[in-house]
């Protein structure tokens, strides 16, 4: 195997990468430079990739599937500096999906200054000024393509708002729309046609987390970032971030959403985020991040 590294990012985080100033993406140029790996960078496209099969060396793809048995993934772990690198796209397929989480193992004290510091961080006046509980509302952060069911959802993302209106008779469903997706007349009528307790809303993201009493999602990062308000989750899909999640695919949307409206605020949301960020993802923004990221490569077994 020629100790060659191929990374493939998209144009602008590219030209960062290139130029030294993407922090995760310098060190990892680093590692394997030390180890006496040539780097260099590619366009992220379909036909890159498929290039890459006939390259030699290993690749590295931003956000995408690896396709061949040389190439890797590495996504950021929904915020930064964290970041994981991975054999597959499919998130339930990834190191943490796979782990079983147990609270009593982590530091409770150190969990929560973790906790703290980020939602802090993360919120700013979402979190010096909001309370830590909800206002009487859920909020459902929405991806794409509403009325779709795809494999790794139970139902669609319309039919999941349904069983919220049914389950939760009470409180309104403030709804946001994903920026970076297109959404088709027919999927704005559908929403519409849920009636007046569900409202398509924009904001401030922590606002509308920290104001709500708990959170529905397909996958959304956006549920992910509720926990540093501790805000309890329905799951409707596969997400790597499932273990204090109530989960539809195992208790059915009935349950999982009554688990999730009478939760209050979630007491394991410290030990998990230290967990799954701190300690199984690459903090980019700490000591050793280099031999964490040769560490994990030769774990999915590269040569390095």
């Amino acid at each position: 195997m020629q100790r060659i590294l191929r990374i493939y990012l998209e144009d602008g985080l590219r030209a960062d990468a290139e130029a030294g100033q993407h922090n995760f993406f310098r060190i990892l140029r680093d590692a394997f430079a030390a180890r006496g790996f040539q780097v260099g960078w590619h366009r992220n496209s379909p036909a890159e990739r498929i290039r890459s099969v006939a390259r030699p060396g290993y690749a590295l793809f931003h956000a995408e599937e690896p396709g061949h048995a040389r190439a890797l993934t590495v996504w950021r772990a929904y915020l930064y500096p964290f970041w994981r690198i991975e054999n597959t796209a499919r998130r339930m397929g990834w190191g943490l999906a796979q782990q079983d989480f147990d609270p009593a193992a982590v530091d409770a004290a150190e969990a929560e200054r973790f906790r703290a510091f980020w939602r802090a961080r993360l919120a700013g006046d979402a979190s010096a000024t909001g309370p830590d509980r909800g206002r009487g509302y859920v909020f459902v952060p929405l991806q794409g393509r509403l009325l779709e069911h795809r494999g790794f959802q139970t139902m669609s993302p319309v039919e999941m708002l349904r069983n919220v209106l049914a389950e939760d008779l009470e409180r309104c469903i403030l709804v946001t729309l994903h920026p970076s997706e297109v959404y088709e007349p027919a999927e704005h009528a559908a929403l519409a046609a849920l009636g007046p307790r569900v409202e398509v809303v924009r904001g401030d993201l922590h606002a509308l987390l920290a104001g709500a009493d708990y959170v529905v999602t397909q996958n959304s990062g956006a549920a992910f970032l509720g926990l540093f308000h501790r805000r309890p989750v329905a799951l409707f899909a596969e997400a790597d971030f499932h273990h204090v999640c109530h989960r539809v695919d195992r208790l059915g949307p009935a349950e999982a959403l009554r688990r999730a409206r009478e939760e209050g605020e979630l007491a394991a949301a410290g030990a998990y985020l230290y967990w799954f960020l701190q300690q199984g993802c690459i903090n980019a923004g700490r000591p050793g991040a280099g031999e964490k990221i040769i560490a994990r490569v030769a774990e999915l077994g590269w040569q390095v």
